[in-house]
Order: structure tokens, then sequence, then C-alpha cells
């Protein structure tokens, strides 16, 4: 037991961030704008209109889950007090532990290494299949936008297998399994364009952490641009009656919508992993947690009052609430400015959750936890290149034939455990290793830390059963992995770590 809860010392995770080969290109403007990219996209666009309207079941008729109606705003303030608790944590940890490892590096640090190696298992979650959802809705309104230039893509080329297979009785999909193209008896469903958007953003993020930034830049001034359209053009068509009732299934709506919009809100500890490529850590990590957070709640707060005041809160249940917004009241001409939007502010999301990803993936490589090559930089690019093929490889093909809804759950459920993680881990650092500097400091550590692990735990319970059990399955997984090669190999354990 005392094998598997060793802890590293902070000495050798930092040590271990210097001289990797990574460059320091990203001060606190990037950091924020690698935040808004990652947070103001897919949630947004897609699952806003779930979080308001509730969750249809499989026979697209009755609720899975209620949705918090007007009262979307309150879920959205919910979380970003959620959030808020965790990125304190977040901030902490980052200017203690400047490493790529982010949540995973920090429980090293704290919690030991099985927990470690939980969380980095646990990220995937968050990181690659989370990327998968946000491929497929980005998908939707590329398709969208096409057709409202007359150009059309044969269906069976933009829905995937599985979504058509889990849709629900009745839905204009079902027939596809008939009449697409078939192959040795098996109907040939495979989503093209998701597939194109992962293998064009992989490519973008091995050629270059500066390049990637600055793309990601004017995609953030892009997507703001758009909301701002929005919520200008919106706010004259105010309908006050559609905020009545303002809570129409109460409490249970509110908390229910913000467990479903919670997927809006994972990427903020996404800059954490970028703490190697950052210009002083110490201070921009911080910021650049707390600023880009804060920024996203107002965002999603004034967009979130607008939607739900343009039209009922019940006809925003669509793969593209802004847009169906728009068209519902009579303000079409505006729509397709609504897709654009959507599809560049998706690929932003995707830019930096498949940034992140493979920096996990190098990080538990440098550790013995994963084989040596994950952690291999380009002689010439000086970033990750091996970790984020293999990373873009996994997302483009399960977006190729997967379905969108198998994910959402499963990715928030696994960001909000590492959350609790990271919050418990501020205070284990706090007793274990009291007089280290801390550039950053929780206020109110004991508080702060155990109001944000019991307030995420208690957004969890706002998941349905079916996440329950997919995330359990999946630790069991990550476990016997880390039982046939990392406990063999952890660098730690054979004394082979960085000193």
């Amino acid at each position: 037991m005392r094998k598997l809860f060793g802890r590293k010392p902070i000495a050798e995770l930092m040590a271990e961030s210097e001289g990797t080969g990574l460059r320091r290109e990203l001060g606190v403007k990037d950091l924020v704008m690698l935040s808004i990219g990652a947070v103001i996209g897919a949630g947004i666009f897609s699952t806003l209109g779930q979080a308001a309207a509730g969750e249809l079941g499989p026979d697209g008729i009755h609720f899975v889950r209620v949705g918090a109606g007007p009262a979307l705003i309150i879920s959205f303030v919910l979380l970003g007090g959620v959030c808020a608790l965790a990125a304190l944590c977040y901030s902490e940890l980052a200017s203690m532990i400047p490493q790529a490892g982010s949540a995973y590096a920090y429980s090293y640090a704290t919690l030991g290494e099985i927990v470690a190696w939980i969380i980095g298992w646990d990220l995937i979650l968050e990181y690659a299949v989370g990327n998968v959802a946000v491929a497929i809705a980005w998908s939707g309104y590329f398709v969208s936008l096409l057709s409202g230039f007359g150009i059309t893509i044969p269906p069976w080329m933009v829905h995937g297998y599985r979504e058509v297979l889990l849709a629900a009785p009745g839905s204009e999909l079902k027939p596809l399994m008939q009449t697409a193209p078939h192959l040795l008896g098996i109907p040939i469903l495979i989503n093209v364009p998701s597939f194109v958007i992962v293998g064009l953003i992989t490519w973008l993020l091995v050629i270059g952490v500066r390049e990637s930034a600055r793309v990601n830049n004017v995609m953030v001034g892009v997507k703001l641009l758009v909301l701002a359209v929005f919520v200008i053009i919106g706010g004259q068509h105010i309908n006050m009656a559609n905020y009545h009732p303002f809570a129409p299934n109460g409490w249970k709506g509110i908390h229910q919508g913000a467990a479903i919009a919670f997927f809006a809100y994972i990427g903020f500890d996404s800059i954490s992993t970028a703490a190697e490529e950052a210009k002083d850590p110490q201070r921009t990590m911080p910021r650049g947690i707390m600023i880009g957070l804060a920024v996203c709640t107002v965002i999603y707060v004034i967009v979130g009052a607008v939607a739900t005041g343009i039209v009922p809160y019940q006809k925003l249940l669509a793969n593209d609430p802004l847009a169906a917004a728009f068209d519902q009241a009579g303000l079409q001409r505006f729509s397709w400015f609504i897709s654009l939007g959507a599809i560049i502010s998706m690929s932003a999301v995707l830019l930096v959750f498949q940034y992140g990803q493979p920096r996990i993936f190098m990080a538990m490589a440098r550790d013995g936890l994963l084989p040596r090559f994950a952690a291999k930089i380009h002689p010439k690019y000086r970033t990750p290149h091996i970790t984020t093929i293999i990373t873009g490889v996994f997302v483009a093909t399960w977006a190729l034939i997967g379905d969108a809804g198998e994910t959402y759950d499963l990715t928030n459920i696994g960001t909000l455990f590492a959350f609790v993680l990271v919050c418990i881990g501020v205070l284990v650092l706090r007793h274990t290793d009291p007089d280290r500097v801390r550039p950053f400091r929780v206020p109110f550590a004991w508080p702060v830390c155990i109001g944000g692990a019991l307030a995420c735990v208690y957004t969890m319970f706002g998941l349905p059963g079916t996440a329950w059990l997919r995330f359990g399955v999946w630790l069991v997984i990550g476990l016997a992995l880390y039982f046939t090669y990392g406990y063999k190999n952890s660098t730690l354990r054979n004394g082979t770590s960085q000193r």
C-alpha cells in the first residue's frame, strides 16, 4: 500500500519541467484566450438547449432529465461558483508545480501514484473523449452551413454508425440503416467532416504551440464577435413572457440543468497543461485560470438570458439552439452567421483539448507509467508529436463512427472527479509540505477546498446512472492497465526518476 501511494517529490516534478525542449511562448493573454477557446464552444452552441429544455430519453418523447428553463442562468452561475472553487485550487498547485501533467502531476505530489494514475486515465475522458462529442457537433453545424448555400453531403457521410444505431425510434436517421451503402452486409455510416477537422487540428498542433496559439486567438476573436451579434440582435427581440415561469422544474431542474451544462465549463483546467510552455508560470498560470473562468461565466449568463428570452425555452431543444432561437424568432437571415460562428468556436475547442491530452500522456510517460516514446519531443517543432498524432487518430476514428450523446455525461463525470481530487490535494499538501513557497495561495483554504470538493460531488449526482456505470467500467480498465504496465515500470518505484 505504501508503494501504491508513494508521492513524487515536487523538486523532481520541477526538474522534469525544465530542459524538456518545449518552448515558453505563452503569456497571460494567451492563457486567457486558451481558456475562452476551450470553454466557449460546444457547451454554448450545443448543450445549452438541453440544459434549458431537458434531455429526452431514447424514445424521443419522455424526459430522462428535466431542464432549468429560463433559470438556466442560475445553473450557469452555480457552475461558475463550483468551478471557481476548483480553479482556486488549480491556481495554487499550478503556481507551485508548473508542469504539463496538470491534475495528474498535482495528484502525484499530494495523493500518491495510484491516485495520479487514476486522474491521468480520468483526464482522457475530459480531453480525448470530450473532443469526440465536439467534433461530431462541429460536423452538424458545418453541414447546416453548407446546406444554406445549396451544398448537400450524402447523409451516410455525415452520420456515424452509432449515432444512427442509437437514434430514437421514428427518427429520420433510422432509415439510413437500410438506404446507406453496405459492405459485407454492414451499412457504411461515417462522419467524414468530423474526421477531417480533427485531422487538420492535429496537424496544426504538431507544427508548433506558437502557431496554434495564434490560430486560437483569431478563432476566439471571431466567436466573441458572433456571440456579441447574437446578444445585440437577440436582445432587441426578447419577449418578457418567455421568462415565466422562471424555474418551471424548481431546484431539481436547475440542478439537473447544471449537470447537463457542465460540459460547457470543462475546458478551463486545460490551461494548466500549458504550464511548461508559459512564461513565468508562477505568475501567469493563476491569472490565466481565474480571469478566463470569470470572463466565460459572464458570457454564458448573458447568452443564456438572451436565448431563453427570445423564444420559449422548450424550443431550444435542438442540436444548434442559438441558430434555432433565431429561426423561431423570425431571424433566419442571421442563422448562417451563428452557424459559422459555431464552426469556428468549436474548432477552437478542438484545438485546446487536443493540445492538452498529449501533454498529459507526455508527463505520464516521463514517470514510466506509459511507454517512453510518448514523452518524445519533435526535434524541429518542439512539440510532443507522437502523442499528438496518437490522440488525433483516436479522436478522429471515434468521431467517424460515434455518437455525441454517449460522451457528454461520461466527460462530465470524469472531469468533476478530477476536480474533487485537486481540491483535496491542496489540503493534503498544506499538511505534508506547509513551508513550501506558494506563489499563489487559496484564501480560506479549508472552507474553499472542502466546499469545492463537495460542490463537485453534488453536481455529479445530477448525472444519470448510466454515466456512473460507464465511469466505473472506465476506471476498472484503467486500473488493469496500471497493474499490468505502470506499476512495474514506474520510475519512482524503480529509483530511476530524474533527480
